[in-house]
């Protein structure tokens, strides 16, 4: 019995989520209410208190149920110390855009961080969490070109530091603009294809080889 009550919190608490989710996407963080949601939801007002002290916990507990696409990101590069840096590149990119692309949650939950919350007042600190994440991902993102470069013994088309910056704002475009047109071209697809472009433009080889690579200057 124990259990069973336990899996029903478990599930009201989920669904409420789901629910605040939805009406996030509508009406906006600020503009919905808790009573909106728990309409959604099915439930009473009550059922929230019960699960989260206000609105702020319930918008913190979707964010962190779905592990936003940097953090996702952030988190493989940990997970693949020994690839090679310029593989290790294309894969985090691929698995961003698969991310969003593939997965409803992740793309509803990025899609209200992105157009439907103001980051003010009492979210301030989900704002801090999401700049430390990009800020952390753009550190590894150079850390790979460095890398790369070394590898393949050539000489980037600007410092690793600008070309992590510019892939990070490539792929921060493509989703953007993804998410506007409401899935309206290939984003995996076309994020693959732009990310390969991306690194042979600075100077990268795809498939480490040494032909066709800029040399590494005296």
């Amino acid at each position: 019995m124990a259990r069973r009550t336990k899996e029903d919190a478990i599930a009201t608490r989920n669904g409420l989520i789901d629910a605040a989710e939805l009406v996030f996407r509508e009406k906006g963080v600020s503009r919905a209410s808790l009573s909106d949601i728990a309409q959604a939801a099915g439930a009473t007002r009550g059922a929230i208190y019960w699960h989260f002290k206000d609105k702020v916990d319930l918008f913190g507990a979707m964010m962190d149920r779905v592990t936003l696409p940097l953090e996702q990101g952030f988190a493989s590069f940990e997970d693949s110390a020994g690839a090679d840096p310029v593989q290790r590149l294309r894969a985090v990119m691929a698995l961003v855009f698969r991310s969003v692309a593939s997965d409803e949650h992740t793309r509803r939950v990025f899609e209200i961080a992105l157009y439907k919350v103001e980051y003010v007042s009492e979210l301030m600190g989900l704002r801090e969490r999401h700049v430390a994440a990009s800020e952390g991902f753009t550190q590894q993102l150079a850390r790979d070109f460095a890398l790369a470069a070394e590898s393949q013994g050539v000489i980037l088309s600007m410092s690793a530091m600008e070309a992590a910056i510019s892939l990070h704002a490539l792929f921060d475009g493509l989703i953007r603009n993804w998410i506007l047109n409401e899935g309206g071209f290939d984003l995996v697809r076309v994020g693959g294809a732009s990310t390969d472009a991306f690194l042979q433009g600075v100077g990268l080889s795809l498939d480490g080889s040494k032909e066709s690579m800029r040399p590494c200057r005296d």
